[in-house]
């Protein structure tokens, strides 16, 4: 090129320029512009060979592209693909070159800068007789930038055709053309990085739509309820999508559902249980109304969303049905704590019952019953129905177990309010002995005054009923006609007490009556009715049986024990026993009567 005239060789450069750019440009990947970039050295600018070491992630130089004019037969510069130069190495060598312009030349004599590390291979060329002959041993390196200013490679090129060191034109065509590679290996690269990063999404939309797949299945194919409930916005805590078996269980349609929340569709009692039910890993057991008006006990888990940038999204509950659990637990809490002939409550809960009520704390006698807020509208600070944790299934008490909405149970797992109390449980409203006034108006004169009753003459009544003339029943019909008289005087006893007092078995044929909120003449009213409701003959297979009845009654009041207030409940029925010259007590002080049951 150098031997033409001026003219010539700028019209043949830039078309060859031309040419090889375009091919440079026409190249679909990496691996293609690579190529170009070797072969356009080669064929366009006048080298019989040409590699390229492309910069790797780690800084390191890799020969990526080799091509030379004619196949050495030893293999020639192809026998340096995949070597790898060191990015120390190569910044050395490129430092010590002669500079023209971009380009680095290396003369013979300076071969030792070549580090043993980076790939070279030397043909068999003429020396030099001139000195602008080219050598074996010159280098010729064109390092390739990109628009920041980082080293993307390095085009080597060997044995101009000419034999001579590349002239001024041969340089800047040089320059032109790795100006050009550098552009077209940073499009190359750009374009695999964005192939690479299509498909990274196409992968991962593909997993996220197997994964959307799969949850849809599992939620809508799962074999308990599963629920989605929003977190925000104007439909917050609205379930939003709910499956099959939710609605079986509920018994309500799917469009039905999704215009609820859990809010709307659980009991007045376990509001606050709800609500006090963590978003995250919450677990609750409490009921949801059914579509026929009963209610479902379930345990609900819950699980949050979320989203990796816009945080949580949505609430996920999974709704399983307990319902025969809970009913065999009521079932069982029941049975411990009520009598299994008669059904009634046993001494035990006779006696929680009553540990529920008292507190250590002493009350002055007739002192007004006090607390942090209003009275109690039932004994114990309970509903009517609910003394016990498990009074909703005392069969006296008129309480179907499986027919209402209604499921007392323990105390709940974290400490908070036992479902079925009233409003206001927890601030305890002492119990007091009622004051006895006298004409005098002497409060220990007389066992009892003329007039209404004060707030402070109002007590728990605590009424001892022992069967007269059992054991007879027992010895002269057997064991199945006196059980059979106790279930009737059980039957006699509930029926004659108001609603919200307890009749317990305490043991054999002894009976108590817890009555809270009652003056001293109510309590002799309530026992008159006992007394009253026990007295009529029986029918017990074809037969007449009467027993009769003793009855004493005694107070508790805070700061008396358990014991201490049966015990006196006890010695008054004694008192009545002796008084109407009944069984009384043995030598040792051990009851004559038989206790049966």
């Amino acid at each position: 090129m150098e031997a033409e005239s001026e003219p010539y060789v700028r019209l043949a450069t830039l078309r060859t320029l031309h040419r090889v750019v375009a091919d440079l440009n026409a190249a679909r990947s990496l691996a293609g512009t690579l190529q170009a970039v070797v072969e356009g050295a080669v064929h366009g600018l006048g080298f019989d060979s040409a590699a390229v070491s492309l910069v790797r992630p780690d800084g390191d130089l890799v020969v990526a592209a080799v091509w030379e004019l004619e196949e050495s037969p030893m293999g020639g510069p192809s026998v340096l693909l995949g070597q790898v130069g060191s990015r120390e190495s190569w910044d050395r060598l490129l430092g010590v070159s002669d500079h023209w312009g971009t380009l680095r030349f290396l003369p013979y004599d300076r071969g030792w800068a070549v580090a043993s590390d980076i790939p070279r291979w030397i043909g068999d060329g003429p020396l030099p007789v001139y000195a602008n002959d080219w050598h074996p041993a010159d280098g010729l390196l064109a390092p390739m930038y990109s628009a920041g200013g980082d080293l993307l490679g390095v085009l080597s090129v060997d044995r101009p055709r000419s034999g001579k060191r590349p002239g001024a034109w041969t340089r800047e065509a040089l320059e032109m053309f790795s100006l050009q590679a550098s552009i077209a290996i940073g499009n190359a690269r750009l374009r695999a990085e964005m192939q690479r990063a299509l498909a990274r999404l196409e992968k991962e939309q593909q997993a996220l739509r197997a994964s959307e797949e799969s949850f849809r299945q599992a939620f809508e194919y799962a074999p308990s309820g599963m629920a989605i409930t929003e977190l925000h916005g104007a439909g917050r805590g609205q379930l939003t999508r709910v499956n099959d078996a939710l609605c079986r269980l509920l018994g309500r349609p799917r469009a039905v559902l999704r215009q609820q929340s859990f809010a709307d569709l659980v009991h007045p009692e376990d509001r606050a249980l709800l609500e006090r039910t963590s978003a995250e890993s919450g677990r609750a057991e409490l009921r949801l109304s059914r579509r026929d008006g009963g209610y479902q006990w379930v345990c609900l888990r819950n699980s949050i969303v979320a989203d990796a940038a816009e945080g949580p999204s949505f609430l996920l509950t999974h709704v399983e049905d307990i319902e025969d659990r809970k009913r065999h637990e009521f079932q069982l809490a029941h049975r411990a704590s009520h009598d299994a002939l008669t059904g009634l409550p046993n001494g035990a809960e006779l006696k929680a019952r009553l540990g529920r009520r008292l507190c250590s704390e002493p009350q002055p006698v007739g002192a007004a019953a006090t607390s942090g807020g209003d009275a109690y509208p039932s004994p114990y600070g309970y509903p009517a129905d609910s003394y016990s944790a498990h009074a909703a299934y005392d069969g006296l008490e008129g309480a179907d177990p499986y027919a209402g909405p209604v499921h007392g149970y323990g105390p709940a797992e974290d400490g908070g309010l036992l479902p079925g109390l009233a409003p206001g449980y927890g601030e305890h409203v002492h119990a007091v002995v009622p004051a006895e006034y006298g004409p005098t108006g002497d409060a220990w004169s007389a066992p009892f005054r003329s007039g209404p009753p004060a707030p402070a003459d109002k007590g728990l009544a605590v009424l001892f009923c022992d069967l007269d003339g059992f054991k007879s029943i027992n010895d002269r019909f057997g064991h199945n006609a006196g059980d059979a008289v106790l279930v009737e005087v059980a039957r006699r006893l509930s029926g004659a007490v108001r609603d919200g007092d307890t009749v317990a078995r305490l043991g054999g044929d002894e009976f108590v009556v817890l009555a809270d909120g009652i003056g001293r003449e109510e309590a002799k009213d309530l026992a008159h009715r006992l007394r009253n409701a026990i007295i009529p003959p029986m029918r017990i297979d074809g037969r007449a049986m009467r027993v009769g009845v003793s009855l004493g009654v005694g107070w508790a009041g805070c700061g008396m024990s358990i014991e201490e207030v049966l015990h006196t409940a006890d010695e008054r029925m004694y008192d009545e026993k002796r008084a109407r010259g009944g069984a009384v007590r043995g030598a040792r002080g051990e009851r004559s009567h038989r206790r049966a049951g």
